[in-house]
């Protein structure tokens, strides 16, 4: 070769290089589906998104750069949720986020694209899938809560309150598909308690408002509110209504609590959403759905809202206040 030959391949070379070399360094940008319960002001969600995002930003994915998550709020009605699962799946993200109640709307419109829940009961149970090893369709993650919890639901509230004799359980049997496991745990620890139960399956406030104003005509009752989340209506009614009446209630989730619930036992969702981002790195990464089994809860937080005892006119015992990892004052 020579001369001017060797000069123009080095100068072509210097060209080019840069920006094979540039091409090489633009990564892919990895898209999430998330789909949450409720609306977009509920602070509880918020937190949990920022978990989420904090774990995966962390394992190296950060928005703008190589992610974009697109996030869809279900309201408070099926429907909605339907409509908001179906405009997520049509984006064809890589990887679809759930909680609790999304996850059967979603599940509806895909059974391709991965699903990683990050709260919900037994998903065996609630025939999400079939094997907690080895999930065989497109769904796994991290569930909030077993039926096993249920009896500790019931010893919690007998020891914050133990003058209750009686427990109304709170369920809507078309959201709660793991009601009756719940229900069977109860209804088994409860006489050992010394209490006795009544199911009381609602449908929206007025069934919230009949079934607790007739529970509450005979003395020493209790609520217990099964998951998952209730509408925000239902639920402010519920609050409202244990007030009025003076009834110990325990509920399964700590946003309850914060908005004037006594008390709340439940798995740490900030914890669950900050395990979930490392299953969505590794489908990222290229994992399949069959390699990731579903993971049950390792963090659990206690919450007691002192306020709401007083107004009660309960005293709740110094051993308990004690063990909470929260006291609203």
């Amino acid at each position: 070769m020579d001369r001017r030959g060797f000069i123009a391949l080095i100068s072509g070379a210097a060209v080019t290089w840069p920006l094979s070399a540039r091409a090489q360094q633009v990564e892919r940008m990895r898209r999430i589906g998330m789909l949450i319960p409720g609306v977009q002001s509920n602070r509880g969600s918020q937190i949990n998104v920022a978990a989420l995002r904090e774990g995966l930003a962390k394992l190296g994915w950060i928005e703008g750069r190589n992610l974009r998550i697109d996030l869809r709020f279900g309201s408070d009605d099926p429907d909605s949720m339907r409509a908001a699962a179906a405009e997520l799946v049509s984006l064809a993200p890589d990887a679809l986020v759930t909680s609790s109640s999304t996850t059967m709307a979603v599940r509806e419109k895909t059974q391709t694209i991965p699903i990683i829940i990050t709260s919900g009961g037994d998903p065996v149970a609630i025939g999400l899938i079939q094997d907690i090893a080895r999930p065989e369709g497109n769904i796994t993650g991290f569930i909030s809560a077993e039926p096993s919890i249920a009896s500790k639901w019931l010893e919690l509230l007998r020891e914050a309150a133990p003058r209750v004799t009686r427990v109304a359980i709170i369920y809507n049997p078309e959201l709660g598909p793991a009601a009756p496991s719940y229900l069977a745990l109860i209804e088994s620890a409860a006489p050992a308690l010394g209490m006795a139960t009544i199911k009381i399956p609602v449908h929206g406030v007025v069934d919230i408002v009949r079934a607790i104003d007739a529970f509450a005509a005979k003395p020493n009752g209790g609520l217990l509110i099964l998951p998952p989340p209730t509408a925000a209506v239902i639920r402010d009614a519920i609050i409202q209504l244990a007030q009025q009446h003076r009834l110990p209630a325990i509920y399964p989730q700590r946003p309850n609590v914060v908005a004037g619930g006594l008390m709340s036992y439940a798995t740490d969702l900030v914890d669950q959403h900050r395990r979930a981002a490392t299953y969505i790195d590794r489908v990222f990464h290229g994992a399949k759905v069959s390699e990731l089994p579903v993971q049950f809860p390792t963090k659990f937080e206690l919450v007691i809202n002192r306020r709401t005892a007083s107004a009660i006119g309960l005293d709740i015992p110094t051993t308990l206040l004690a063990r909470a990892d929260e006291v609203i004052e």
